[in-house]
Parts: C-alpha cells; structure tokens; sequence
C-alpha cells in the first residue's frame, strides 16, 4: 500500500509567509521569489547554500556513464553534468 504524499508548492510558502508576518500577498510573493532567485544564482555560481537547522544545498559533477533505454534495451550515453544534493539539518532528522 502507498503512502499519500502531501505536496507542498511555492503559493503555500506565500500563503504562510502572509499568514506569519501580515505582509501583502504581492509583498510576501517577491520575497519568496527573491529567496529562490538568490538560491538559484548562488547554485549556478557553484557556492554552497548552508541554512542552519534545515540543511545544505551542494552543487555535485555528475559523472559519465552508460545507460540503457528501459523500452528498447539500447545504451544511450549519460553526459557529464551537475546536480543539486541536499543534506538535511539535525533539526530536520528529528522528523525521521
């Protein structure tokens, strides 16, 4: 049996930002946009995000490789890239 997964999207960080600080929803929309943007750029340019008592966003090489098409059987060759890992916070593995 699957466990149903609640999803959380960037309109409900609004909404809690709103309902947390009072702000305007216009106001509290660019500063979850202006968070993200930042987090987006900081990503790119390789830096390291590190939120104390949530977690760390890294930038990792990923490497090259074979892969094969699960329809076909035939080996498609993975390129070189970058991925996002994060690493949660000691406050975050007490939700485990």
């Amino acid at each position: 049996m699957k466990k149903k997964v609640d999803r959380v999207i960037k309109q409900d960080l609004v909404l809690r930002v709103v309902e947390r600080t009072g702000l305007p929803r216009t106001k509290a929309e660019s500063a979850v946009d202006a968070i993200f943007d930042c987090m987006k750029k900081s990503m790119v340019a390789g830096d390291r995000i590190e939120l104390r008592g949530f977690g760390v966003f890294t930038v990792k090489p990923r490497k090259t490789g074979i892969g094969r098409n699960p329809r076909t059987g035939a080996e498609v060759s993975i390129i070189p890239g970058k991925a996002v890992r994060f690493k949660p916070g000691k406050d975050l593995h007490l939700l485990d």
